[in-house]
């Protein structure tokens, strides 16, 4: 929600006080179809010229997580804590074996039943089930775990990033489309050389109008909202590092509330339950 509110401070303020200053925006708003037809639509084309049609769905998919913000809350990171807590107590206890049911059928799992939100999350579930096969196929050193798990994670993420860098580059084109629609504007009225100052005036105006919209795309709404999606998928990240640490922890053979304490020492700060809230939720756990 905050994209909205950004919005309206940047068009109320910018041209408000353009308005409050004595400028008119009639010429403004005469040139606005034209200059913005040539500057969005190229700038737009040049978007689909640089990205694939994957990376293009995941750009205007990433406009939306701007707008609805991170995709993990603090009752997730609880969540997660919780289900990882309920696999290491049961793989310590009786083995590996009596995880197969629950990493291989998930859907049919009480345990991961009890988490619709991460188990609904693609990655998250491959993540968790993948570190819990490498383990049943004798694969129990910790530092080669946390290598392997680190490299998925890392491909992940720069993958996640595609949406923002794409969004991010034409944020950086912006400007000098801006000054190809300006010069246009300028050809245009260097052919009209004739006319009387009044029109030259109204169309020297208007052809200016193309470098203050690049700029204004450039820096007020676009590279914003890509920076704004580059901390959303940073932050959301974090998600998959507590899953490493917890894991590693376990294979480190540390006992199942060590482990927890452990992941939870890589939450977000404001997202971040505190030792208590922690143990309160792991006590009210159905038993192993």
């Amino acid at each position: 929600m905050t994209l909205f509110l950004g919005l309206a401070m940047v068009f109320g303020l910018v041209f408000g006080g353009f308005m409050l200053s004595g400028g008119k925006m009639d010429i403004v708003l005469h040139a606005l179809p034209y200059e913005g037809m040539m500057i969005i639509g190229a700038s737009v084309g040049a978007l689909v010229i640089a990205n694939s049609f994957s990376i293009l769905k995941k750009a205007a998919g990433g406009v939306g997580k701007v707008i609805k913000g991170n995709k993990w809350k603090s009752q997730d990171y609880s969540d997660i804590l919780s289900l990882m807590f309920e696999l290491t107590r049961i793989y310590k206890a009786k083995g590996i074996l009596a995880l197969d049911d629950h990493i291989e059928n998930p859907d049919a799992s009480e345990i991961f039943g009890r988490y619709p939100k991460i188990k609904k999350d693609h990655f998250a579930l491959d993540l968790i089930r993948d570190s819990f096969r490498m383990l049943s196929m004798q694969f129990d050193d910790k530092y080669g775990t946390e290598d392997v798990i680190n490299r998925k994670i890392k491909k992940h993420h720069h993958e996640a990033l595609e949406s923002a860098h794409a969004i991010q580059a034409m944020a950086d084109g912006l400007p000098a489309i801006g000054i190809v629609a300006a010069v246009l504007g300028v050809i245009k009225t260097m052919s009209s050389i004739d006319q009387p100052p009044e029109v030259l005036g109204a169309m020297i105006g208007g052809a200016l109008v193309g470098t203050f919209l690049g700029v204004f795309l450039a820096y007020c709404i676009v590279q914003p909202i890509a920076g704004r999606l580059t901390q959303i998928e940073e932050e959301d990240a974090a998600i998959y590092n507590v899953i490493r640490d917890i894991f590693v922890a376990m294979v480190a053979s540390h006992p199942p509330n060590i482990c927890i304490e452990i992941g939870r020492g890589n939450i977000p700060s404001r997202m971040q339950p505190d030792f208590y809230q922690v143990e309160a939720s792991l006590k009210e756990l159905p038993a192993a």
